[in-house]
């Protein structure tokens, strides 16, 4: 059975989606705009339906379909916090918020997500995290993001596998993915390794790591 064929098979059990996230989805490949894959959006509706988080932090919103997405199958009294920095999806990010009327149950912050997470106050705590930004930011967010999330939390990271290039030595990636590729191989090993959290790899959509506290 090949991995193709496996793929087209689970994906034909897919949920559809709602007709604007549908759209979006749509707008997304044609822009060339990176969303979360179906794989993903699977996960994270099963995710949220069993843990139905009253906070969610996401880090990377883009146009803001995962955002949205996750909205759909929230609690109706959560609240979704985004952060993006990129300016030219800023406004359009907010405007499908907008459309889709659930501007007043997600709020987007503008800026470098370093700086953001540094100046949240973790509160209660966010009971989902996302992590949907820049790999190779990812190990320097890790502090805060452990500091953030609430006691029965789960951390959610995408994309860990940077489109299977982690597999390979550095040796044999493009000198100008080095770097990301040292950092993610860090976050993975800082991940699995720290004592306050239990992480399990899903070799899933382009990786996936689950991570909850101890």
């Amino acid at each position: 059975m090949t991995d193709e064929r496996l793929q087209t098979f689970l994906h034909s059990f897919d949920k559809e989606l709602p007709e604007y996230l549908r759209k979006l989805e749509k707008y997304a490949k044609e822009t060339d705009v990176p969303i979360i894959r179906p794989q993903m959006q699977n996960l994270l509706r099963f995710l949220i339906t069993w843990k139905k988080p009253l906070r969610i932090l996401e880090v990377g919103t883009a146009i803001g379909f995962s955002a949205l997405f996750m909205s759909e199958y929230a609690p109706k009294d959560c609240h979704i916090t985004t952060i993006e920095k990129y300016e030219k999806r800023i406004p359009l990010a907010k405007e499908n918020f907008s459309k889709a009327e659930k501007a007043d149950i997600i709020t987007l912050l503008e800026g470098d997500a370093a700086d953001i997470l540094s100046s949240l106050s973790p509160d209660e705590g966010f009971d989902l995290i996302f992590m949907d930004a820049a790999k190779g930011q990812y190990i320097h967010f890790l502090e805060n993001i452990i500091r953030l999330l609430s006691p029965n939390g789960i951390i959610v990271s995408d994309n860990i596998l940077q489109e299977g290039e982690l597999l390979e030595s550095k040796y044999a990636i493009t000198r100008r993915n080095r770097t990301i590729h040292n950092r993610m191989r860090e976050y993975i090993y800082a991940l699995t390794h720290d004592d306050r959290l239990e992480t399990i790899i899903l070799p899933i959509a382009d990786g996936i790591t689950l991570s909850v506290r101890k």
